[in-house]
């Protein structure tokens, strides 16, 4: 299981109205989507960088997972993502290399995407997610 690209780094916002535009006045980047994905209790807009993106998040509500950070982090980078290619065999090499794992079958993410994530404690803190992009 090798990642393909970084699909995105997410970044926590308080008020994503007022990110999104000072993204835009400081790195004259353009949202290409803006959603409401409330499973995950957010509302996200991805701006495109290269060949990968930034994923700007705010919270529905502070009962949110994302909302739980911002109270004990305030706004910072929540996690990175990895596109790969088929996201069942990347969960089942992790597992298999004993990384501890947030979900064990796929979900649904933004941009309907497939999605997983891996336990920081699987990796150096860091929150990873796994994306399977639809193209």
């Amino acid at each position: 299981m090798l990642p393909y690209n970084i699909d995105h780094v997410a970044i926590v916002v308080s008020d994503l109205d007022a990110a999104i535009e000072e993204f835009r006045r400081q790195y004259q980047a353009e949202p290409i989507s803006r959603e409401t994905v409330d499973e995950q209790g957010v509302e996200e807009a991805m701006i495109a960088i290269g060949g990968s993106h930034i994923q700007l998040l705010q919270p529905l509500d502070d009962d949110s997972a994302v909302g739980q950070f911002l109270a004990r982090r305030g706004e910072g980078m929540h996690h990175v993502a990895f596109a790969v290619p088929d996201i069942d065999l990347a969960i089942a090499h992790l597992r298999d290399t004993g990384a501890r794992m947030i979900d064990e079958t796929p979900r649904i993410g933004g941009r309907g995407n497939r999605i997983a994530f891996a336990h920081p404690a699987a990796f150096a803190g860091t929150l990873i997610e796994l994306v399977e992009v639809i193209e």
